[in-house]
Parts: C-alpha cells; sequence; structure tokens
C-alpha cells in the first residue's frame, strides 16, 4: 500500500483540495511553491503511461481546473505539470504555482515547512476552487476524505 493510499485511507493525515470517484488533489510536505498540490488517482497505479485512456485525461482535466484557480489564488502568470513519479510507486501529477520555470525543479523543494503555512495555502485554494464553481469536488474537511 503506497503512502498515498494511506493518507486517502485516512491513516496517515493529508491536506485535501478536490476528491471525486476517480482522484484526490492534495498538499504535498514539500512544495516548490506556495499552492503546490498533487493529482493522484485512486487506484494505485505506479506509471502515469500505465493509466488507462479515461483515468489519465480525467487527471489531466482535474490537474488543468487547479492550475487555473492556482494563477488567480496565489497571483502567478502560470502553474506548471510535472509527472515524474520517482518518490512514491503511486501515479502523481505535480500542479505548481510558477513565477519561473525555477518552481519546478525538484531541487527548489522546501523542507521543514511549518504546518500552518501548508493550511493556509490549502484553505486559499480551496476557498478558491469553491468560488469558481467546483465545491461539490471540495472535500467539506481538509484533512478527511468523509
Amino acid at each position: 500500500m503506497s503512502i498515498f493510499t494511506k493518507i486517502m485511507s485516512g491513516k496517515i493525515p493529508g491536506r485535501f483540495v478536490w476528491a471525486d470517484d476517480v482522484c484526490v488533489a492534495m498538499a504535498t510536505i514539500e512544495p516548490h511553491a506556495t499552492g503546490h498540490v498533487m493529482v493522484i488517482p485512486r487506484e494505485e497505479i505506479d506509471k502515469f503511461i500505465d493509466l488507462d485512456d479515461d483515468t489519465a485525461a480525467h487527471l489531466f482535466n482535474v490537474a488543468r481546473i487547479i492550475a487555473r484557480v492556482q494563477e488567480t489564488a496565489f497571483d502567478v502568470p502560470r502553474s506548471g505539470l510535472v509527472i515524474a513519479g520517482y518518490g512514491v510507486p503511486h501515479c502523481h501529477l505535480h500542479v505548481i504555482p510558477m513565477l519561473t520555470e525555477k518552481a519546478l525543479a525538484f531541487a527548489s523543494a522546501q523542507k521543514d515547512v511549518p504546518s500552518e503555512e501548508l493550511d493556509a495555502a490549502m484553505e486559499r485554494l480551496r476557498s478558491a476552487l469553491i468560488e469558481a464553481g467546483h465545491g461539490k469536488y471540495v472535500p467539506q474537511h481538509m484533512t478527511s476524505l468523509d
């Protein structure tokens, strides 16, 4: 069972901004920029190339929705998308608000970000998703999928 599956099942805490039947989006604990989230399929699939076409399209569409909202919520000119897959053997798309392309480099990951900062960024993104009309996909509580 991957760490992402453990987080989705509530065995490990997480910070969720999106949840539907196919995927979730949640904060990373080592963000490249404020508001960085990962879009993760609920099904444990290691590589993005092994996703079925419908799941791949759905993940990409959710990432696009989140990226649009990030640009407004965090006042950045664009958001980037990275699919690397070495850190956890469970496909995940990094959606990163960016001022420059430097934000996409994994060397830019911030270590030991205080919980309060992560919480504040995710609440900001959750509010922006609701305001943009996607409230039905924003979990009622940031730390659970219930």
